[in-house]
Parts: C-alpha cells; sequence; structure tokens
C-alpha cells in the first residue's frame, strides 16, 4: 500500500470514528436496559390507553411523593414483568412522580425509536473493538450516573435462573450493585416495593387447571394479564409496601461489620418477606379446605396429648373422644367461600344503601393499620352496637383491598340459613360458656391457634355482646386471653390489636333495646326476624361511622414492660390481659365519633328545667360543643361544617318521632300593667316526653365517654361547697367516683386521676368556669356563671346515682337469703319502679336493668349482700344521698 493509500485510508477512518462519535454523543453510555421519557409519540399514546383502566391509589401516590427530594428511587417487584414495568413507567410519570426509566436486567428493543436503536448498537460495537470486551452498565458507571442523575431503577427480586446467572456465570446482582454503591455516596437509596393484583383471591392450596394452563392470579402469565386487563381493568391495582431506607438499613449495628454478599442476600430476602407479607395483607393467607385444617388441628402433638390424657382419666375409648372433638371442630369452624363474599358485598351495598345515608372512615388509620397487618395477625376489636357491625367491618375491608377477618360469633347466630352464609364470610362460632366442656373449650384453643398460625385476621367484640345503653360494656377478657397464649406457645411472632368505633345516627336494634332494658326478655334469633325486618327496609337511619384507632402491637407492649411473656407467670399474664383489654377498650372510646343525635340527646336530658325555650337549649349544646372541641373529640363531619343545621335537624328528628314536644307560649304584653294592647310574640317551649328519655338515654350514652371527667371533676368541686379550691383538693373525690362506677366507665390504665383534674381544670379556666387565685398557687375561684355550667357537666352522672340508689334500697331491705340473680334482679326492678312512682328518684331512664346489673355487682364486691350490711349500706346511702342532692 503506498503512501498516499495509507492516508487516504486514516482519512477515511477518522471520518468514520467522527461519524460514530457524533452519532454515540461522545459517550458508550447507550444501553438496552434505559427507556426514554418519550418513546415516541404513538408509543406513549399506546401505553397511556393500554393502562387507563387499572386503579391508582392516591394514598400510595402521596407516600412516594413524601420521600426526601433528593433521594434515589429504585422500586421493586417480586418477578421479572415487562408489563408492569411499563405501567410504572407510563401511570408514575403522568403522576409526575419519579418513574422508572432504568431496567436491571431488562432489555426493552420495541419501545426504542429507530435512532437510538442504531446508537445503542454502535455503541457496542465500537466498544467491544476498542477495549476487547463487552460493554456493561454496571462496570461502565452507566447505572451510577443513571441513578444519580434522577432517573428511577426498576429490579426484580426473583428472576429466573437467577442465582445461576449470578453465582455461576458471575453477572452483577443488582441488589448488591445498589449496596455497594450507597456505601459510596451520601444521597440515600429508597428501594420501593412495588405489588400488581390482578384478583384478591386468596391464594389456594391446591391449583386450578386455569392455574395451571395461564398461571396463578397471584402470578398470572402473559395472555391471563392481557385477557384481565381488557375484561375487569377495574379489577386490577396497585400496592406500593413501605419503602426501605438503604443507607438506614446499612447503618444498623446488626448490619455493619457483614460483608456486600451477606447483606446483599439479607436484603433481598428481606425486600420479599415483605412483599410476601404486604400481599397477605391484601388477599389473605393461602386457603386450605377444612378438611385439611381439621386434620392438621386434631392430629396435632398437644391436642393428641390432651384427649389421650382427657380419655384416661374419664375412662372413654379414645375412638369417641376423637369423634366428640372432630364434631365440635364441625361446630365452631368457619368455611370461607369466595362466592358468599362476593354475593354478601352486593347485597350488604344495597342494603346501606338504601337504609343509610353514607359511610363516614377515616381511610389514613386503615392504611396504617394495612401496613402494621405485615408484622403479624390483625385482631380486630369493634364496639358492637348492632348486628349490622360485623357486616360494616367485612364489607369495608373487602372493597378497601384487605382480607375479610375470621370472627367470632355466638354460637345463636349459627340457625339455618345464615348460619351457612355467616360460615361462608369467615365466621367461626363460640359457645356463651365453656363451663364444664373442657374438651371443646381446648378444640377451641387449637382451632385459634391454628388460625394465628396459618396467618389469618381475627374480629371479636371485647365487650361479649350488643351493648344496650349505648356505652361501651366492661371487657370480656377470655378470648384475648386465649389470643395472648396462642401468641405465647408460637402461633406467630406478633398480635396487631386494632381498636375500632362503630357508631351510627341512629341504631335499628333501638326499640329491642329498650324492651331488653326495661326487663323484657331477648328475642332469640331466628328466620323469622328476618322477615319482621323488612319494616326497617323503609326508614332511613341516617350515617355510619366507621373509625380505626392506631393499631396496638402486642410485641412493642411486651418490649416496654421489659418482659418476655414466655418468662410471665399466670398472675403477670392476667395482668398484662386485664391491661391489654382496657386500653383497647381506651382506644374504642377515643376513636368514637359524636354525632348531632348524640350531642341532642345529652343536652335534653341534662336540661335543668322541665320545659325550656329554644335559646336555653342551643346554650347547653353549645357549652357541651366547646368543651368537646377542647378534649379534641372526632365530631360527626356535620357538627364541624354545618352545626346549626345539623343540631336543628337532630331535635326536629326527635319532634317527629314524639321524643320531644313542642308547644307555643301564651303571648304576654310588654307591660302587664298597661293598656297598651302590643304584646311579644309567642315562643316555642319544649319538654322531653317522660317515657321517652329512656330511648334518648341510648344516644347520649354514645358520647358519654367524652363528659366523665369533666363529670366526675365537676361533681367533686361542687362537692366541696365552696367557692376556693385547689387541685389537690380533688383528688380524693375524683378517685372515689372513678372507683365507685368502675362497671360504667372503662378505667384508663395509662392516665392517672390527676392528669384529667388538670387536663378538666385548664378547659375550665379557658371557658371561664373557674379562674386562677391571685395569689395562691394551685388553688382556684368558682365564678357565679361557672357554678351553673358544673351542674351541666356532672347531670350527666345523675342516672347513674339514681339507679345505684335503688338498688342501694334493695339491700336495705334485703334479708339475709340467698336468691338468684334473676329473681334478685326482678325485685330491684320492682323497687326501682315504686320509688319512680312516688317520685323518689326522677329519671326514668334510672329504671335500667344493665345499670341495676353493674350496681349489684359493684355492692357485692364492696361486701354487701343483704340489710345486714349496715355500715357499709350507711357509708354509701350518705355518699349516694349527697351527690343526689348536687344534682337537684
Amino acid at each position: 500500500m503506498t503512501k498516499s493509500d495509507t492516508t487516504v485510508s486514516l482519512a477515511h477512518k477518522s471520518i468514520f470514528r467522527r461519524w460514530i462519535d457524533a452519532l454515540l454523543k461522545g459517550t458508550h453510555h447507550h444501553f438496552f436496559c434505559f427507556v426514554p421519557e418519550r418513546p415516541g409519540y404513538f408509543s406513549s399514546l399506546f401505553l397511556r390507553l393500554f393502562f387507563s383502566g387499572i386503579k391508582t391509589d392516591k394514598e400510595q401516590i402521596n407516600q412516594i411523593k413524601a420521600l426526601p427530594d433528593d433521594a434515589v428511587i429504585v422500586y421493586t417487584t417480586p418477578y421479572k414483568s415487562y408489563f408492569e414495568f411499563f405501567y410504572f413507567f407510563t401511570i408514575y410519570q403522568q403522576e409526575k412522580l419519579p418513574f422508572p426509566q432504568l431496567g436491571f436486567d431488562y432489555r426493552f428493543l420495541s419501545i426504542q425509536p429507530v435512532s437510538r436503536i442504531f446508537r445503542v448498537f454502535f455503541a457496542h460495537v465500537d466498544y467491544l473493538l476498542r477495549f476487547r470486551k463487552r460493554l456493561n452498565p454496571y462496570e461502565s458507571g452507566y447505572a451510577k450516573e443513571a441513578l444519580l442523575n434522577g432517573q428511577a431503577g426498576f429490579l426484580a427480586l426473583v428472576e429466573e435462573k437467577g442465582f445461576y446467572k449470578r453465582f455461576v456465570k458471575a453477572k452483577t446482582d443488582p441488589i448488591r450493585y445498589l449496596i455497594e454503591l450507597q456505601k459510596s455516596v451520601e444521597r440515600p437509596i429508597f428501594i420501593i416495593p412495588q405489588l400488581m393484583f390482578f384478583s384478591k383471591k386468596p391464594p389456594h392450596a391446591i391449583p386450578t387447571l386455569m392455574g395451571i394452563l395461564f398461571g396463578p392470579e397471584q402470578k398470572p402469565g402473559r395472555i391471563r394479564k392481557i385477557v384481565a386487563l381488557f375484561k375487569k381493568p377495574d379489577k386490577i391495582f396497585v400496592q406500593t409496601s413501605q419503602p426501605l431506607n438503604l443507607h438506614q438499613y446499612l447503618e444498623k449495628p446488626e448490619n455493619r461489620d457483614l460483608s456486600v454478599q451477606q447483606l446483599s442476600f439479607m436484603l433481598r430476602r428481606l425486600l420479599l418477606d415483605q412483599t410476601n407479607r404486604h400481599r397477605q395483607t391484601i388477599t389473605g393467607p393461602v386457603l386450605k379446605p377444612v378438611a385439611e385444617l381439621k386434620e392438621s388441628i386434631l392430629t396435632s402433638k398437644q391436642l393428641r396429648s390432651f384427649m389421650e390424657h382427657h380419655a384416661q382419666k374419664r375412662d372413654i375409648p379414645m375412638y369417641k373422644v376423637y369423634k366428640e372433638a372432630d364434631g365440635y371442630i364441625d361446630e365452631i369452624a368457619s368455611d370461607f367461600n369466595l362466592g358468599v363474599v362476593k354475593f354478601g358485598e352486593v347485597m350488604i351495598r344495597w342494603f346501606f344503601n338504601l337504609m343509610f345515608e353514607g359511610i363516614s372512615v377515616n381511610y389514613d388509620v386503615l392504611n396504617r393499620v394495612r401496613t402494621k397487618a405485615q408484622k403479624g395477625p390483625l385482631v380486630l376489636i369493634p364496639c358492637h352496637k348492632s348486628h349490622i357491625d360485623y357486616l360494616m367491618l367485612s364489607y369495608m375491608l373487602w372493597t378497601h383491598n384487605m382480607p375479610c377477618p375470621q370472627i367470632a360469633a355466638g354460637k345463636n347466630l349459627s340457625f339455618w340459613p345464615l348460619g351457612p352464609f355467616f360460615r361462608g364470610g369467615g365466621a367461626f362460632f363460640i359457645r356463651r360458656t365453656f363451663r364444664g366442656a373442657v374438651l371443646y373449650s381446648r378444640v377451641f384453643k387449637e382451632y385459634l391457634y391454628k388460625l394465628l398460625e396459618e396467618g389469618f385476621n381475627i374480629e371479636f367484640f371485647i365487650e361479649g355482646g350488643r351493648s344496650r345503653t349505648g356505652k361501651l360494656l366492661m371487657p370480656k377478657l377470655g378470648l384475648l386471653s386465649i389470643l395472648i397464649e396462642a401468641h405465647k406457645n408460637g402461633a406467630c411472632e406478633d398480635l396487631i390489636f386494632v381498636p375500632i368505633y362503630i357508631g351510627y345516627d341512629r341504631i335499628l336494634e333501638e326499640s329491642a333495646y329498650l324492651q331488653e332494658i326495661e326487663g323484657g326478655k331477648k328475642e332469640d334469633e331466628n328466620i323469622w326476624q328476618l322477615f319482621k325486618a323488612r319494616r326497617f327496609l323503609k326508614k332511613r337511619y341516617g350515617k355510619i361511622y366507621l373509625k380505626f384507632q392506631e393499631p396496638l402491637s402486642l410485641k412493642e407492649t411486651l418490649e416496654e414492660r421489659g418482659k418476655s411473656i414466655r418468662d410471665m407467670n399466670s398472675k403477670e399474664q392476667n395482668t398484662l390481659v386485664r391491661e391489654l383489654g382496657y386500653r383497647i377498650l381506651n382506644g374504642i372510646d377515643r376513636a368514637s365519633v359524636v354525632t348531632p343525635h348524640a350531642l341532642v340527646a345529652s343536652a335534653l336530658l341534662n336540661m335543668p328545667k322541665q320545659y325550656f325555650s329554644y335559646d336555653e337549649f342551643i346554650e347547653l349544646v353549645d357549652i357541651y360543643m366547646i368543651y368537646l372541641m377542647s378534649q379534641n373529640a372526632t365530631l360527626a363531619d356535620t357538627l364541624l361544617y354545618e352545626s346549626v343545621y345539623a343540631i336543628e335537624q337532630a331535635l326536629e328528628s326527635n319532634i317527629s318521632r314524639k321524643f320531644v314536644e313542642k308547644t307555643a307560649q301564651s303571648p304576654t304584653p310588654i307591660d302587664a300593667e298597661s293598656d297598651e294592647k302590643e304584646v311579644l310574640p309567642s315562643e316555642n317551649r319544649y319538654r322531653v316526653i317522660e317515657n321517652k328519655r329512656a330511648n334518648l338515654e341510648y344516644y347520649k350514652n354514645n358520647s358519654i365517654s367524652f363528659f366523665v371527667p369533666a363529670a366526675y371533676t365537676a361533681l367533686t368541686i361542687l362537692g366541696k361547697d365552696a367557692f376556693q379550691f385547689s387541685a389537690s383538693d380533688l383528688h380524693s373525690g375524683y378517685k372515689f367516683l372513678q372507683d365507685f362506677f368502675q362497671n360504667e366507665f372503662a378505667l384508663d390504665v395509662d392516665k392517672t386521676p390527676e392528669y384529667y383534674i388538670r387536663k378538666t381544670i385548664k378547659i375550665f379556666i379557658d371557658e371561664a368556669i373557674i379562674i386562677p387565685h391571685p395569689t395562691l398557687p394551685d388553688s382556684y375561684n368558682l365564678t357565679s356563671a361557672g357554678y351553673r355550667k358544673l351542674k351541666v357537666f356532672a347531670a350527666f352522672l345523675k342516672t347513674f346515682f339514681e339507679s345505684y340508689w335503688i338498688v342501694l334500697n334493695y339491700f336495705i331491705r334485703q334479708p339475709p337469703k340467698e336468691l338468684s340473680p334473676k329473681d334478685r334482679l326482678k325485685k330491684v326492678q320492682s323497687r326501682g319502679n315504686r320509688m319512680y312512682k312516688r317520685r323518689l328518684i326522677e329519671r326514668p331512664e334510672a329504671l335500667s336493668k344493665i345499670y341495676f346489673m353493674n350496681a349489684l355487682d359493684y355492692f357485692t364486691n364492696q361486701g354487701i349482700k343483704s340489710g345486714e350490711d349496715k355500715k357499709k349500706i350507711e357509708y354509701y346511702f350518705e355518699i349516694i344521698q349527697r351527690y343526689l342532692n348536687l344534682l337537684i
């Protein structure tokens, strides 16, 4: 080759080099693992239309928006999926979120513009020719550069032959790469697990034919995904799991000395566990046939050992014990059926839309409950006011992407045909008492152990039954104790207790409750009640309020006590159960909603006069409203945004239902001594109908828990019979009232009486009920207007004092002879009716069977059994009489 030929060749090479450099824009950083922000007009339009039917949860979007501005974002999915990558790429870009562009171990060829395909091709060829090795996005620094420039990453936690690629072919592990990158930069890397659901169905233990052919619904194949997208796009939804701050994860003391390889193993396992637990919070655990669960329970080591001992002790053949235990499981066990749940969803939606005006839910706390469910099974504990409660809660959870819980229901609800329906919806049935049923008790405990071990959420009513009074009943701790014992025996890592308030503007069972409170017999549940319930369908019952309280972790509670549950003796464990039961009740009280009906009922029943004007009524409503707002009580939306209208509507509702009588006062002259004809316009007067006060009592009690500290404090101040007092003067009186009404109002195990006195005094000062003494520390003076206001707060206790006064009068006349609880209660009711007719008590709502039972229990525990216990009777006689005189 001549010199001129060489020169021409070099010139050609130089031109080609410049052309290559211009094409590559001076860098080899061109890869098919990257998708440009605008892949093309038609491609972008197609992707937006393709994914338009999939639901995007705004709460999940806000979770990502809340991340730091300098965060490096990497999304993860359980499995490698181009479908899911392009969904997040399209939708997150629309929502102005960090959207994935860099796919770790992905190759996006079809979506690339033609010019970019050429650029990637020549970049790889040129790099291979120049450096004699393949171009790699990790080694070249491209992945680091892209992430630090704000382009979000996307990786799959599990990939086909992933282990082979990483350990046999020595390919770069993306998780390991992220750990090394985080160690080299200050900016935090956030790994955000993403889950796409094509169904809420729980996974089946036995795969279906469709699952075998097209992939299970938890991991559908391409064909099944496409069919689901076009057939039922609204059934597909996405969940964002808790983002993991990689910087904080690496800084944990237990992780600092580990190798990068060990950290990558642990981090991948942690992310997979979190993803699987999150998926289970949506779909529930694997759904096994009842026969399989029964077999597992009956053949468990602990139950077999117990049955052998039981048979030996009672000299019964083992086959009879097995048969008996088998029958108990049939009596107890639920039989979850997805078809029943879907049918129930349609029927309940129709029922609620027909009878109620909407449902108010605190979704922010519900989302935190869902997140907490990843730590262990949820134990959902709502208050129990109506049979609608369990339908309401299951419906709300199911329609908001959480599994229906296993619900503890009374055996009285197992009647046909609703019994099988309830079982299909997740109900398992429990007897009212385990007395004498040793084997039944053990089988039931093993059944609950199995539910927790499988990961099912459980719902039960800690009050034991529906509250007929409107306020919370004292906790029944048997089921709670069984759950904690199961946790102690290793059924689950943690138990997450969720106190829940379910309330109604108006209750369906109002008339039935009133009949029971007045001494009537409770009607057993049966099929005929379904036909009687048709009359309810013609009425409207206002709104339903479903409020979740912050979840309570048993594991965290034990850590606070500094003691493992396995180290507790039976006495310590019983104390834990009791405190936990009251803490749950306190949580329900805090989540309670004050409705217009509850506020109006409180004002009507506590009016100091029989006849009152509208202005006097509104004045009392305002006093209570101001107090509730200072307590940060949750008020119904209507009270917050249109309180005057809401109060007027509730009052008119009571008038139309003939609970309240509205009369016009005769017009009166301006000056009685004048001959002038001009007169003042007539003013409406109101009066609560005497025999309807018990109806209003139920609604007053719906919000009474907020007023109890004020009532105790106000009555204690009134009891001092002085216009000057100190806070310390109130402690003993407050503690007495707290103890005296221990069966009526749940004790707050976390707050002392001193705390509540201080808090209430501050509110009373703000409302000018009392004023601080100008010179004496910790001393206060009662204002003239404050005296009247104290009485309207203390009035909340008057009904209870009258009930207890009736019971004490019964004991005065009771000879020392044994009576059955039923006969004793009848005598108390008879005594109460006589005292009311003689006007020895003022409030007919005090004639409550429930209040009588609580009072009997209290006085009996104080050692009062009959009229012979004179000293104790006289002690309480004087106290009640003194308090009732203050409440006149």
